[in-house]
């Protein structure tokens, strides 16, 4: 099995995958967005995870601040997503988009609940405004 961190690898690549890099993380996430699920039992059904498996998720999202956990009126336990939990949601939209090109289309498509049109993300330059494809995209060291 392999393990949760991955020493030696300067990138943010890399420390984003040590918090949701483990493969029901994303699924998790997935259902809070798009299906607003909240509760335990909730996403325990809609998954089909084992219980101790989805404790350690949720705790772990908990702890490294993608969700908060809240006590509703009644006694039961909520999951919400931070606003770090909720920058995530570009990456379950751009893994689906990639699934639905190179695997097999999925069951949905992402619109904006504006207009009703499809979304579709994009890679711009800051500085030009442009839209810049992947094959013109490199890396620089940052400055310090």
């Amino acid at each position: 099995m392999l393990g949760r961190y991955y020493p030696g690898q300067d990138c943010s690549a890399a420390g984003a995958l040590e918090l949701v890099g483990e493969r029901w993380s994303l699924l998790i996430l997935r259902d809070a967005f798009f299906r607003g699920h909240t509760r335990f039992s909730d996403f325990e059904r809609s998954l089909g995870i084992a219980p101790n498996i989805l404790t350690k998720r949720l705790e772990s999202f908990v702890a490294d601040g993608l969700m908060e956990l809240r006590a509703e009126p009644g006694g039961s336990r909520e999951y919400h997503l931070t606003a770090k939990g909720r920058d995530l949601k570009a990456v379950i939209i751009a893994l689906n988009t990639w699934g639905d090109r190179w695997l097999r289309p999925g069951p949905i498509d992402y619109i904006h609940r504006g207009c009703g049109g499809l979304i579709k993300q994009t890679v711009m330059c800051e500085c030009c405004a442009k839209e810049v494809p992947l094959d013109e995209v490199g890396v620089r060291p940052r400055g310090g």
